[in-house]
């Protein structure tokens, strides 16, 4: 196949939405390199959109086991541990106030970043707490769009919502198209106990509704369509299979 130079590709691109204004140029969150994506558009105010899974970002890097990680003890528990199906309960101003959450939360990026993350829930490593992690860009460079949340709820969604693709550190080897709304307002508490509220759009929406499911004892597989069910009970089984019995179906 012969390159396009840079002019001929602006001219091509042009072309194709020119003629057809159904099929949408999709940002692939690959900023060094322009991607065209197929989508499927579910309204006229709902498209969907290719990005990276919950287990990557700027990069489409599949997760990683890292097993043990500098600093901590914490591991990422895989599907069907029964912590990922447990009640979460609040965190205590007490708990707050003792800094022993503040620890924890350094602990769970460490362990994001290791397996190439970008959201980390409490129950993945098997503490039964309302408390998440991410950083969207999945960078621990960045460590200034780090964000830490203890006991958030969400207050707002938007009626426009996508279906994207997601990942889960917790489910490796799947992935599988979730839907989710566009937009969302949060109440929650930073670790210092101080009341927050935040409006979370487009990649960030989705990372914090992801890692809020997981507070609510909810994986991303019960939020696949039936065909997506399917396309990855098999891989569902092995898991399962591979972790023996005691699991939390």
């Amino acid at each position: 196949m012969k390159y396009l130079n840079a002019m001929s590709l602006v001219s091509l691109l042009w072309s194709i939405s020119s003629r057809s204004s159904s099929i949408p140029l999709v940002s692939a969150f690959t900023p060094s390199a322009l991607t065209i994506r197929s989508t499927r558009t579910l309204s006229s105010t709902c498209t969907t959109k290719t990005m990276t899974s919950l287990k990557s970002s700027v990069e489409e890097v599949e997760e990683v086991d890292p097993g043990e990680v500098d600093g901590t003890d914490f591991r990422v528990l895989k599907y069907p541990h029964p912590a990922l199906r447990a009640p979460n309960v609040e965190i205590t101003e007490e708990e707050l106030k003792s800094g022993e959450f503040s620890k924890i939360a350094k602990e769970m990026f460490l362990v994001m970043y290791a397996t190439k993350g970008v959201g980390l829930a409490a129950p993945q490593v098997g503490i039964n707490k309302r408390l998440m992690v991410f950083n969207q860009s999945g960078d621990k460079k960045k460590w200034l769009e780090e964000v830490v949340m203890a006991n958030p709820k969400i207050v707002e969604y938007s009626d426009a919502v996508d279906v994207e693709t997601e990942g889960c550190l917790s489910f490796p080897g799947m992935d599988g198209d979730v839907m989710r709304s566009k937009w969302i307002k949060v109440e929650a508490q930073k670790l210092n106990g101080k009341k927050m509220k935040k409006k979370f759009i487009g990649w960030e929406a989705r990372i914090f509704q992801h890692e809020y499911d997981h507070l609510d004892g909810i994986v991303y597989p019960d939020r696949l369509e039936e065909e997506g069910k399917g396309l990855v009970k098999e891989r569902l089984g092995e898991l399962v299979e591979e972790f023996g019995e005691g699991g939390s179906l």
